[in-house]
């Protein structure tokens, strides 16, 4: 598989602060679902913004195919816009009409699971539907590499497990490149091909965990004795890193 994105020895420090990051490379190939899990503060967040482009390393090099798409935490629909409208911006802001982009946009609704709610504002949509439109938006980018930064964190339980169901079918679909900011070991299990794990500040090294589960998985699969030993050894993971 050919590189999707690659880090090499890559430094990087906020004006005034100590280090975030400090020679660190990484890289992640074409199709790949990756997850990144780590404390809070760690520089999960700081990893988007260098690959985005909002900030510059200071050292090293950072390396993708195309320009990346961004998914935030929360779903940042503006309220005065319809669903398709929503999912619609990001076409518009590459130059499209708004009545093509929207036109666009609606094509992929039924994809989406979004079916009959073209014309729904906001607030008439539930926390899952919201997620989806944003996630569509970003999808419309056309970007090859997603960067989705713990998407679901807001969401009851129920809603999550099935959002990531649904997640894990759309990567398979459209074969997208993502690259996941999570908290939750369980969820990175379910959706990753591989996960990086942070236990250091600065960032040196991101310590590699394959995931041993095929392509198409269920949810029924976390419960593979494997599979549970290796979630408590990213919990253990966790822990020593919460210590640092």
């Amino acid at each position: 598989m050919n590189r999707q994105l690659s880090f090499s020895n890559v430094s990087f420090a906020y004006e005034g602060q100590r280090h975030v990051l400090q020679q660190l490379s990484f890289s992640v190939e074409n199709g790949e679902f990756v997850s990144i899990i780590g404390p809070s503060g760690c520089g999960k967040s700081t990893l988007f913004r260098l690959i985005l482009g909002l900030e510059q390393g200071q050292e090293g090099d950072i390396l993708t195919q195309k320009q990346a798409g961004y998914m935030p935490q929360q779903d940042s629909l503006l309220p005065w816009r319809t669903a398709a409208e929503n999912a619609a911006l990001s076409l518009e802001c590459q130059g499209a009409k708004k009545k093509e982009a929207v036109r666009i946009a609606g094509e992929y609704f039924a994809a989406f699971g979004l079916d009959g709610y073209h014309s729904k504002y906001p607030k008439d949509l539930s926390g899952g539907m919201r997620q989806r439109v944003s996630f569509l938006r970003t999808f419309l980018t056309g970007a090859d590499l997603l960067l989705l930064d713990e998407p679901f964190s807001a969401l009851d339980a129920i809603t999550k497990v099935k959002m990531q169901e649904w997640l894990h079918e759309q990567q398979r679909k459209w074969e997208k490149t993502v690259l996941f900011i999570t908290h939750d070991v369980e969820e990175a299990l379910f959706l990753s091909q591989r996960i990086f794990v942070i236990t250091e500040t600065p960032i040196r090294h991101m310590r590699e965990v394959v995931v041993p589960l095929p392509a198409k998985r269920e949810r029924h699969d976390l419960s593979r004795p494997e599979l549970v030993s290796l979630k408590e050894e990213l919990l253990e993971l966790l822990k020593e890193g919460v210590r640092l």
